[in-house]
């Protein structure tokens, strides 16, 4: 019971990833570029619920340097935080060298001042 709940929750994160980050990358019909296909493709495992911060592998990091984040963070609705940790894609960007700045909303989340 637990193996389907795990999988179905995957597959219900992974199509409503799919609906945000569409091919035509629209976000709430804003177009955001870069590729979000990739980006969640590399990027899911270090972001999901639940689980420790883990630093994201280079193909992660080289996926997040082709998106427009602060487009895409800008458009998510408040309710994505379930299933995703923003908490971690914060982690994650801030790790691959293109963090967001402190103040900045993503979804539910903001980003945090700089200690």
């Amino acid at each position: 019971m637990a193996v389907f709940k795990i999988s179905f929750m995957t597959l219900a994160l992974f199509i409503m990833a799919g609906m945000l980050f569409s091919g035509n990358n629209v976000v709430s019909g804003q177009t955001c570029k870069g590729d979000f296909k990739n980006l969640v493709a590399q990027c899911m495992p270090y972001v999901q619920n639940p689980g420790p911060k883990t630093p994201p592998s280079k193909g992660c990091c080289n996926a997040v340097r082709t998106v427009d984040v602060p487009c895409a963070c800008s458009h998510l609705p408040p309710g994505i935080g379930g299933n995703v940790s923003l908490e971690k894609v914060a982690y994650v960007l801030r790790v691959c060298g293109t963090p967001l700045k402190p103040g900045t909303k993503c979804g539910g989340y903001t980003v945090p001042p700089n200690v």
